[in-house]
């Protein structure tokens, strides 16, 4: 089969590989319908975390159809047409239960990777494998689009909004402009937020984000950037606020925007060395977030939103490129020329 390959940063490619096998009794092997290419992943092939040359690729995103299921496996059968979460809970233990499946106890093994892939085999997928009804064949391009957002960015930025506790007429801003970003607005939008103002010097992510719900957008960095959310909101500051990048310079922003006793929702990946806990212990600002509740949010809620035509985040697919031209994709990626890559699958 098809597998994408890191080569070193800056460059991946395909190779042929044997198809993988079930190895455990919850395994599952998916034949992967899309996939795509994710910010995250973008920190080794820009060379800003290390990774081994020659390796595996990362890619933890993925749609697709059953192939082969392990014995153990009885809420799935082979051709069911699947969301594949990058996070594989259990369903069963006290964080699972009290809807943090991201930070399932049970699975060490929790995340997904090499779905940049024709085949993928998903570890624990008992409960953490979303059923869509019928099959692919049923649903357009644009469809299959906003279910692979699904499988993360939808549900991260929506977790970014419920960690943020974000309620109805609450005045919102979202630090990060990236997919997850985008989908934190229309997170945001779904939990009634009267004002929803997304920090993005990007005018396709900007038009993007004003079609998702957003009221205001603020180009600035740094101290300008916060002075100028302080005019908008009457110097109060925002009761929630969405931080989707990770860096130091966008969670102090978050922190300094927020209003005293305001909520953080925190799930760009943390890059800061020093974290400020001066400041929110000051405003009495409380911090949540981390890695999304994929599973949970879209049993309950995001897969129906989808299906009914509430939302629509496929549309942070800008651009669609096929496995074998992968490496245009991350390049297209790494030069902003697309919001999020999807990579469709022969």
């Amino acid at each position: 089969m098809k597998n994408t390959l890191f080569v070193e940063p800056g460059k991946v490619k395909i190779e042929n590989v044997d198809k993988p096998e079930i190895q455990a009794d919850d395994d599952v092997i998916l034949r992967v319908v899309r996939t795509c290419v994710c910010g995250s992943d973008l920190w080794a092939y820009r060379g800003l975390s290390d990774k081994e040359k020659n390796s595996q690729n990362g890619g933890h995103e993925a749609i697709g159809v059953v192939e082969s299921a392990g014995k153990a496996v009885t809420t799935l059968k082979p051709g069911d047409f699947v969301i594949a979460p990058f996070t594989h809970g259990c369903g069963k233990c006290a964080a699972c239960r009290a809807g943090y499946d991201g930070n399932c106890l049970n699975h060490k093994d929790n995340t997904t990777s090499g779905a940049q892939a024709e085949f993928l085999r998903y570890q624990h997928a008992e409960w953490s494998l979303v059923k869509v009804p019928g099959n692919p064949d049923d649903y357009s391009d644009a469809m299959l689009d906003s279910l692979l957002a699904l499988s993360d960015v939808m549900a991260t930025g929506y977790h970014a909004a419920h960690e943020a506790r974000v309620g109805k007429g609450d005045t919102v801003v979202v630090v990060g402009d990236g997919a997850v970003g985008l989908c934190g607005v229309i997170s945001a939008q779904m939990m009634g937020a009267k004002k929803i103002i997304i920090m993005s010097r990007h005018e396709d992510r900007q038009n993007l984000a004003f079609e998702f719900g957003a009221t205001d957008a603020v180009a600035e960095r740094g101290d300008e950037a916060v002075a100028k959310v302080m005019e908008l909101t009457n110097n109060q500051g925002a009761d929630a606020v969405l931080e989707c990048v990770g860096t130091e310079l966008s969670t102090e922003t978050a922190l300094k925007v927020a209003r005293p006793g305001a909520s953080v929702g925190r799930v760009g990946l943390p890059h800061v060395e020093h974290p400020d806990v001066v400041t929110p212990f000051m405003k009495n600002v409380s911090l949540g977030g981390g890695i999304a509740s994929v599973t949970t949010y879209d049993k309950e809620v995001l897969l129906k939103a989808v299906l009914d035509g509430e939302i629509h985040p496929g549309k942070v697919f800008t651009k669609s490129f096929d496995l074998d031209n992968i490496d245009d994709a991350y390049q297209a990626m790494t030069n902003r020329e697309v919001i999020k890559a999807a990579i469709t699958i022969d």
